[in-house]
């Protein structure tokens, strides 16, 4: 065995802590590198060596093979774990690092060249005698040909970007008519995520399930699966929650899909942790969309029903072991679910956060629970890289379980600071569907379209507005009362957009009241240590979380976090929107201006988009009229609420 001493992550964030952990406990030292806006990260500081490797852009550190490359000449590393995303999926990088004398801990470049292209892999699929979608995988991408071929597969249809995945470069089209503009919009997303804008047609599988096999393959010819992961409940293709084993899948269905991940992976000589991906429709045929050759996102899950270490075995299998165990001796017990923490707002389009993590403990997570993480409190989320912060996984003795052990952890575990999608998730889990092992690929993506309620933004109740207050309060201390005295302390708070008033009451340096809007809030008592709070509100006595930062003061309490500001009772409330100012939604990337000066807008049109957390975010005129000027150009990097465009509005 060629043993692997030290090992450079050539990654960020949870999947690079989450590496390093295994190697640690494996006695490899660990290489970490890191951009500029990554210096102080919690990656960096858990590696026993670090080294800059350029700017935020992931163009310019993370995505740069030289640097990466002269990181572990520099270091001293001999083995690169790529983990996922970056450059995990790019055969050049492996054998870069091949010809480097590195051990690249991956498969093989043929391998990876493989199956990185959707449409390459596919032909290798229908040679291997596994079950493909229908669709159009040929070298033409003229418009007129991608388009005459969606019509002979049958609409609805999917366009796919045919390097990459995560969703993005995809399209969905159901009639001809909105073909064009789909494609368009798929080849650019697909050009900016991959540097390719090749892209394939694929018949929708309507009402399906996303169903993935782990497989894993050693240098000595032997191959095996570790079971199932549902990945169903996803939105725009991203996966939001994953599990295993499937609710869907039976064991018919489990013995028949892993074979014929396994014999995918063989068709290609693979060598160590991959991913075959299924499509599964409603009469559980299935049909394969691709192979990941890398370790997934949600490898946890298989984790914790096998209790193997999947990046143990990376590392030995790439050191030139065997598999330490055969297909008839893989332990599949209990169930895990995952469920993963996006720094975002779904109540705002699922758009992404930035700011300063304030409060963040994942250090104390319970029994049956694992907490994967990238970020430390005190850090910062960045408008650099993807918007997925953590991971919260748990292990039950079956389903039920495992979802009650893993909405116990959401609420232990609030990040105060940028918005997350922590909310939605405790709701995603308590929904009927999800209890009934229903949610098809395309669920969530419904409820979008159709303002379901579990997207309605949650707004603080009265006890919410009464306690924040009654915090602030019994935080001030004496300076708003005296031990032997009476005093009223007038609050006045903003959330939300809305503004109320109360007044905490003190006697004798007790809390005595609090009244909302004149009206009596049942609060009976407050006790403050710390972030921790303790109160006592109609007869029952609950828990929360307060966070102070300057004038705002988070609350969370049963699973949700509101921010309450004091305001500035000088200055003027903040005022409508101005349609003749199209301003950043978000800090990120002008990808790209669609008018100039002088050109008409209708109210609802894209004027250009802005990339952040690898996402697209449209700038929309919200008003009738004709650019008067534009202060920002295609490829600059624009700040939240930045002015880009005036709008001379039209009148009448």
């Amino acid at each position: 065995m060629n043993a692997i001493r030290t090992l450079l992550v050539a990654n960020r964030g949870e999947i690079a802590c989450r590496v390093m952990r295994t190697a640690r406990r494996m006695g490899i030292a660990t290489v970490a590198v890191h951009s500029d806006a990554d210096a102080g990260a919690l990656h960096v500081r858990a590696a026993d060596r670090a080294v800059r490797i350029g700017g935020p852009m992931v163009s310019e550190s993370y995505l740069d093979m030289e640097a990466i490359l002269e990181a572990a000449k520099r270091s001293g590393a001999a083995a690169v774990h790529p983990g996922y995303g970056f450059l995990s999926e790019n055969s050049a990088f492996a054998e870069a690092c091949r010809d480097a004398g590195l051990i690249f801990v991956g498969p093989p470049p043929a391998a990876i060249h493989a199956m990185g292209d959707k449409a390459r892999s596919k032909r290798l699929m229908v040679e291997a005698r596994v079950p493909v979608v229908p669709g159009h995988e040929g070298g033409d991408q003229s418009d007129a040909v991608l388009k005459r071929a969606a019509g002979e597969i049958g609409f609805p249809v999917l366009i796919k970007a045919s390097a990459g995945g995560g969703g993005r470069g995809m399209r969905r089209v159901d009639a001809a008519d909105g073909f064009d503009a789909a494609l368009e919009g798929a080849r650019r997303e697909a050009e900016s995520a991959f540097g390719d804008g090749t892209v394939l047609i694929e018949k929708l599988v309507t009402d399906a399930r996303h169903i993935e096999i782990q497989i894993f393959a050693d240098g000595h010819g032997n191959c095996i699966h570790l079971g199932e992961r549902d990945c169903s409940a996803q939105r725009r293709h991203q996966k939001i929650i994953e599990e295993s084993p499937s609710p869907f899948v039976t064991p018919e269905m489990r013995a028949a899909m892993g074979a014929d991940a396994v014999k995918a992976a063989l068709a290609v000589g693979y060598e160590g942790a991959g991913t075959v991906e299924f499509i599964v429709g409603a009469d559980r045929r299935y049909f394969f969309l691709e192979m990941n050759t890398r370790l997934q996102v949600e490898h946890p899950v298989t984790e914790m029903v096998t209790g193997f270490d999947l990046v143990e075995w990376q590392l030995r299998i790439a050191s030139g072991e065997r598999l330490p165990v055969g297909q008839d001796d893989v332990p599949l017990q209990g169930h895990a679910i995952e469920a993963r923490l996006y720094a975002e707002d779904p109540y705002d389009g699922f758009r992404p956060q930035t700011g300063e993590v304030l409060h963040w403990r994942p250090e104390t997570a319970a029994d049956g629970v694992r907490i994967d993480n990238g970020i430390a409190e005190g850090g910062a989320v960045t408008p650099y890289y993807d918007p997925m912060i953590a991971k919260l996984i748990a292990h039950g003795r079956d389903r039920a379980e495992a979802i009650a052990r893993l909405r116990g952890a959401l609420l232990a575990h609030p990040l105060v600071g940028p918005a997350t999608n922590r909310g939605f998730l405790l709701d995603l889990l308590a929904s009927q569907e999800f209890a009934d092992g229903a949610m098809t690929t395309d669920r969530i993506d419904r409820w979008i379209a159709g303002e379901d309620a579990i997207l309605a933004r949650p707004t603080p109740s009265p006890d919410d507005w009464a306690l924040a207050a009654a915090v602030l309060a019994v935080r001030a201390g004496g300076s708003w009362f005296r031990s032997n005295g009476i005093a009223e302390c007038p609050v006045t708070l903003e959330c939300g957009g809305e503004r109320r008033v109360t007044k905490v009451r003190f006697e004798r340096g007790r809390l005595a009241g609090v009244t909302l809007d004149g009206d009596a809030v049942a609060i009976e008592s407050v006790e403050v240590d710390g972030t921790r709070v303790r109160a006592r509100i109609g007869g029952v006595t609950a828990q929360a979380l307060a966070v102070g930062d300057g004038r705002t003061l988070w609350l969370d309490r049963d699973g949700r976090s509101f921010a309450f500001a004091e305001p500035d009772l000088l200055a003027p409330r903040a005022q409508p929107s101005d349609p003749s100012r199209i301003v950043a939604s978000v800090s990120g990337l002008l990808r790209g201006l669609e008018v100039k000066a002088g050109d008409a807008v209708a109210w609802g049109q894209r004027v250009g988009v802005i990339e952040a957390m690898k996402m697209e975010n449209g700038l929309v005129a919200e008003a009738d009229g004709m650019v008067a000027a534009v202060h920002a150009a295609a490829g600059e990097q624009v700040r939240a609420g930045e002015l880009i465009i005036e709008i001379e509005v039209a009148r009448g």
